[in-house]
Parts: structure tokens; C-alpha cells; sequence
């Protein structure tokens, strides 16, 4: 059994937000020493994080100064609920967006890549990024 420690999935929201749940982990797991090496590329620029900061308009060291200073997901919410102010439009734009990551195109050659190299290939389940986290992480 791993001894590695998963973020939650992305699709958990906080607050009406999609993945913001999955990055608190990934910081708290980060400042504790134990965020996964794989996940460290992606972490904060890139992928779901970056987009996530892209549509709140938070800068990252912000928010991960927020999180190391937050002892309970509530102290982060409502930190959110008094600094980010982001229509519910553009919350749902993001869910939209991040949903559909790995259906189409490059994004999907890039989930049936990962699917092979996990093991899930024969797992008609696994339509988008998400699906495949959970999978991969064990969730599903």
C-alpha cells in the first residue's frame, strides 16, 4: 500500500468552486513536504491551478499564504467569500472548462496516453481529466 497522500478530487467544490477543494490540499500537502513528486510540475502554474487562479484573479503566493494561514477549509472559504468576487458566469465557465478537459483533440490524445500508462485503457468510464484523477488516485 502507498503511503502517498491524494489531494481531493476536482470535482469537490468550494464555495461554487470547482477544484478549489483539490488546491488547498495540494498546498497544505506542499508546505507539509508530502505533495506527490509527479504532481510538482503542475503545481500553482499550470493545468487546473493556473486556471483556477486565472478566473478568481487571486495571485497564487496570495492564496498560499491564505492556506498556510487557515487552519480549517471554513477559514479558506471565507476568505473566498470576502476576496474573490467573480460572477457566478464565470464559476460555471470554469466548471464547463475544466469538465471538458481531455474530450477533445490534443487534450484527449493526452488522457488515452494516460490511461495506457496507468492501466485504465479499457476503462470506457474515463471520458475526461477528472474521471482519470479519480481513477488514478483511487477513487474510482
Amino acid at each position: 500500500m502507498s503511503d502517498e497522500i491524494y489531494p481531493r478530487s476536482p470535482y469537490e467544490t468550494m464555495d461554487g468552486w470547482v477544484h478549489l477543494p483539490r488546491l488547498v490540499d495540494k498546498i497544505r500537502l506542499h508546505e507539509a513536504g508530502q505533495l506527490p513528486a509527479d504532481y510538482q510540475p503542475n503545481y500553482l502554474h499550470k493545468g487546473f491551478d493556473l486556471a483556477w487562479f486565472e478566473v478568481s484573479g487571486v495571485e497564487p503566493d496570495t492564496f498560499v499564504g491564505v492556506v498556510k494561514n487557515a487552519i480549517t477549509d471554513g477559514q479558506v472559504s471565507d476568505w473566498v467569500k470576502a476576496n474573490v468576487r467573480v460572477p457566478d458566469e464565470a464559476k460555471t465557465a470554469l466548471r464547463d472548462k475544466l469538465l471538458s478537459y481531455g474530450t477533445e483533440g490534443a487534450l484527449l490524445e493526452l488522457l488515452t496516453r494516460r490511461k495506457a500508462e496507468s492501466g485504465l485503457q479499457d476503462r470506457d468510464d474515463i471520458r475526461c481529466m477528472f474521471d482519470y484523477i479519480d481513477a488514478d488516485e483511487g477513487r474510482g
